[in-house]
């Protein structure tokens, strides 16, 4: 008996785009005359992977690197252009919120429209309903069309029926991200009954720690290649590589078609040395070197809270791994860097450059500033710059938290913004292990 329970072989999902729907309809007519009257865009490409039963496979990368696609090609939804997918067990699929709901409909009845469309018996889902509803939680509602649900109460119903109908394997997308944090302990305290259970679960997220610290394998996919596969620390390093552009660029004949290897094999070298320190040409390529601007590597707030005289303005920022990348995602328990560049436009005396680390719902966690740090900058003249750059080892639990940072002072005995820009990048610490509260102690356990 086998102990792969997914096995995806030389998988390539190929889509056709049209300039318009008249080149549309004239191939669909087989009108085209020969000609080719679409282009070619690869959304898979020879992808191959094997899931032994009671894994848990993470699937990373960034948008459209074709983690969706993949998942609907093992459930069924899509069928590739060439290669096979085999299933060994009853599959459980979380994909993007609606599927398999028919939104006129209410709860209890998409509860079994979905119990059937799994090879359930009316009498079978009955027994299932209760454990369905109380997971849930959603009250009443459960009476009423999902057309009027919040999408948070949409996606408690859906996982709800997803992880009761005993499945031997699940398969969760991103979903989760819109319920709550209490759901969503709700969700991973069963995700732990699933692997003790010997359950197989695939899983896609962009939250790296959830990725690191439930996973067992991890898949990291680019632009529709499979770049390599390995323990959650090492991808999860190699996708920071990608996110900061340090692995090299699709080869123009990969575009419309062509051989991918030289690509694969390019990537996966890129990837030697995952988790060490760098190579030499790695460590020649630290931000002293980068000509693009700083902050030109994060996703910034497009709504930031930004204010001050700008007397002094900030002109560039960013956060630095341990290796000197720039990233958004840091390890807990290594050392990272939060620098930024200050240009004056006026004489300051004394200017205070500070940084501030909240949590999602706007606490401020920790941070400081250079004169705590007893760092005296004295008088700065107009048309001068200065870069801070506050480095510490990252004890924070894994998840997701906020960065501000100002230029800030007294002038005349009164406090001065020069330049403020509240909650500007959000980053992720990833950890595999959290403990209680905000930070990680570090606790070394002997036991006599």
């Amino acid at each position: 008996m086998s102990d792969i329970a997914i096995n995806v072989e030389n998988v390539t999902k190929i889509y056709k785009i049209y300039d318009n729907k008249t080149d549309r309809m004239k191939d669909a007519l087989g009108m085209s005359r020969g000609k080719k009257l679409y282009k070619e865009h690869y959304a898979l490409r020879d992808v191959s992977m094997q899931i032994k039963k009671g894994e848990t496979l993470g699937i990373i990368g960034t948008n459209g690197s074709g983690k969706s696609t993949i998942l609907k090609i093992i459930t069924g939804l899509l069928n590739p252009t060439s290669g096979s997918v085999t299933i060994d067990g009853r599959i459980s699929a979380l994909l993007e919120l609606g599927a398999g709901f028919n939104m006129e409909y209410t709860g209890i009845e998409n509860v079994y429209l979905n119990g059937t469309m799994m090879g359930f018996t009316k009498e079978e889902v009955d027994e299932r309903l209760q454990n369905i509803l109380d997971f849930a939680d959603i009250g009443d509602f459960v009476n009423q069309p999902v057309k009027t649900y919040s999408s948070g109460m949409f996606v408690r119903l859906a996982f709800a029926v997803a992880i009761n109908i005993d499945p031997e394997i699940l398969i969760v997308d991103e979903a989760l991200s819109v319920g709550d944090v209490f759901f969503q302990a709700k969700c991973y305290h069963k995700f732990e009954e699933f692997k003790k259970l010997g359950k197989t679960i695939l899983f896609v997220s962009h939250d790296l720690s959830s990725i690191a610290q439930y996973c067992d394998k991890v898949v990291l996919l680019n632009r529709g290649v499979k770049v390599d596969e390995g323990t959650p620390r090492d991808m999860i390093n190699l996708y920071k590589k990608i996110l900061v552009g340090q692995t090299p660029a699709l080869p123009s004949e990969l575009k419309d078609g062509g051989s991918d290897d030289s690509m694969a094999d390019r990537m996966q070298g890129d990837a030697a040395g995952t988790g060490n320190a760098g190579t030499a040409s790695e460590q020649a390529r630290t931000e002293a070197d980068d000509n693009a601007s700083w902050s030109s590597h994060f996703e910034l707030n497009p709504d930031v809270n930004e204010y001050g005289n700008k007397k002094a303005q900030i002109v560039d920022f960013g956060i630095l791994d341990e290796n000197g990348m720039w990233s958004g995602n840091i390890e807990k328990g290594t050392n990272f860097t939060i620098k930024y560049k200050v240009r004056f436009n006026e004489n300051v005396s004394d200017p205070i450059l500070t940084y501030t680390i909240k949590d999602l719902k706007g606490n401020s966690i920790t941070g400081s500033n250079t004169m705590y740090e007893k760092v005296n900058f004295g008088t700065v003249m107009a048309g001068e710059e200065r870069t801070v750059a506050f480095t510490q080892l990252m004890n924070l639990q894994g998840g997701e938290y906020l960065l501000s940072i100002s230029c800030t002072g007294y002038s005349g005995g009164d406090f001065v913004v020069y330049h403020r820009l509240y909650d500007v990048l959000n980053f992720t610490v990833v950890s595999d292990k959290n403990t209680v509260g905000y930070y990680d102690m570090f606790s070394k356990v002997t036991v006599s």
